[in-house]
């Protein structure tokens, strides 16, 4: 493996075109713990004050049916609706707005309040991978939908407003601007090189091994080398395809399998429930040709260690993006541990 500088140096995302500051030394100052709400280790199977436990009051007075795999509803409190709204005018570029609309969706992963997916089934998992295709293929093939967004809050330091384990859908009638990015920086680099970016960029971290966390058939999971969170992994596709309805049933048992472990690696870094967002991105359904765009998965978390947080402040918001130590460090602690999680090892060995 090649040896990775210990010293401050940049480095380039080629998918959002920033550059990373990495500044090892930072990481050795003294910080003061910066404690998150705290989650427990055992939840209840099923919580009658849950919002979107089965057979409970949601907040907008529906009741969920008595559901017994994933499910799937119209967010009671959707960022965006499907009927546009009238907006100002524009104020020779200074002041700007436009309209947007769309359609947002919760799918709650299954009854179970206490199993997110590291300690979910595999086939529950496969439900939940086979529930995203097709709301990307509903919502895709709408006229006005440009772009298909799936993402997942889990737990309170990860955006998550319920800790009943679920994921939204959010379609909009325009492509966002960190999937926009991405695609026309993936376009450039294929007009460039003849060849898909993230392809080569799979196939390299394969050959060097040193920021691979784990691997299957079908997907490795990397962190990757202009990582700027923490313990911030991708997961990236060995096949190229654009979308998630592109998967072959073998690849849609795979990706439920490396979200499984690596989710399961994350709770045992600490042996406690960790803080993630999860974004899948995949071609727009704006109705255009995107051979370019490479189905890969972003994991991004601000836990550093057990009580100790990342935020976002000072130089990263005044100038550009920073981290304190080597995603090749984090990758080396990601894969020191097991992708089996830690209380279902516990309870099989007594």
């Amino acid at each position: 493996m090649p040896q990775q500088s210990k010293g401050s140096h940049l480095r380039f995302n080629p998918l959002s075109g920033e550059w990373i500051l990495v500044a090892p030394k930072r990481g050795l100052r003294p910080q003061s713990e910066k404690t998150s709400p705290s989650v427990p280790d055992f939840l209840p199977s099923h919580d009658p004050n849950c919002f979107l436990c089965a057979g409970n009051l949601r907040a907008s007075g529906l009741r969920n049916p008595d559901y017994k795999a994933a499910y799937i509803f119209d967010n009671d409190f959707p960022a965006l609706s499907a009927e546009s709204n009238s907006v100002p005018a524009d104020h020779d570029g200074l002041i700007m707005a436009a309209p947007e609309r769309g359609i947002c969706r919760v799918m709650c992963y299954s009854p179970r309040h206490d199993l997110g997916p590291a300690r979910l089934e595999r086939e529950s998992l496969r439900a939940v991978v086979d529930g995203w295709a097709e709301q990307c293929r509903e919502l895709g093939t709408m006229p006005w939908i440009k772009n298909v967004q799936i993402f997942e809050n889990h737990g309170p330091l990860g955006g998550a407003s319920s800790p009943h384990p679920h994921s939204q859908i959010w379609a909009t009638s325009h492509v966002p601007d960190i999937p926009k990015t991405e695609e026309a920086l993936q376009r450039k680099y294929a007009e460039t090189h003849q060849s898909c970016l993230l392809c080569d960029y799979t196939r390299l971290e394969i050959s060097l091994g040193e920021r691979v966390v784990c691997e299957n058939e079908a997907f490795v999971v990397v962190t990757p080398y202009w990582a700027m969170w923490p313990f911030e992994t991708m997961v990236l596709s060995k096949r190229h395809f654009g979308a998630i309805g592109e998967m072959s049933h073998a690849e849609r048992d795979s990706f439920a399998d490396i979200m499984k472990r690596m989710t399961s690696r994350y709770d045992n870094l600490f042996e406690a429930p960790f803080a993630y967002s999860m974004a899948l991105h995949q071609v727009p359904s704006d109705g255009g040709k995107h051979p370019e765009c490479h189905f890969h998965a972003h994991y991004y978390s601000p836990v550093k260690a057990a009580s100790v947080q990342k935020i976002m402040a000072g130089y990263e918001l005044a100038a550009g993006r920073e981290r304190d130590d080597l995603p090749e460090d984090a990758a080396e602690q990601l894969r020191a541990v097991a992708d089996i999680h830690y209380l279902d090892k516990a309870r099989s060995s007594t």
